[in-house]
């Protein structure tokens, strides 16, 4: 299949909340010294009443492998977010100039 199964466990008591997957992502990726897009996480569970969180994780080794052996879900969840980048100015100015006319309309 040319993956590695992992079971790991990640102790969150310095942080307090349980990590996201693509925090556990990266942290597999260094410590299995692979890319952290080869890396998916199959599933999370915090055990409760602890800080410790447990899971399983799958790290191909090509992403072509991965897509045909993976289900679309689990690909889904493990996507890196993509930077969101800043509206225009100008789109800002457009949005607000509408807003403005109907306030305008409703006062008459």
């Amino acid at each position: 299949m040319k993956r590695r199964e992992v079971k790991f466990s990640v102790d969150h008591s310095d942080v307090g909340g349980t990590p996201s997957r693509v925090e556990v992502s990266k942290q597999l990726a260094s410590m299995l010294k692979a890319k952290v897009e080869l890396v998916f996480v199959k599933n999370l569970e915090t055990k409760t009443g602890t800080m410790v969180t447990v899971g399983e994780a799958n790290v191909y080794d090509s992403v072509e492998q991965a897509k045909f052996m993976e289900p679309k879900h689990i690909i889904a969840r493990n996507a890196l977010p993509e930077k969101v980048e800043e509206p225009k100015e100008e789109s800002q100015a457009q949005d607000e100039q509408p807003e403005e006319t109907e306030a305008n309309e409703e006062e008459a």
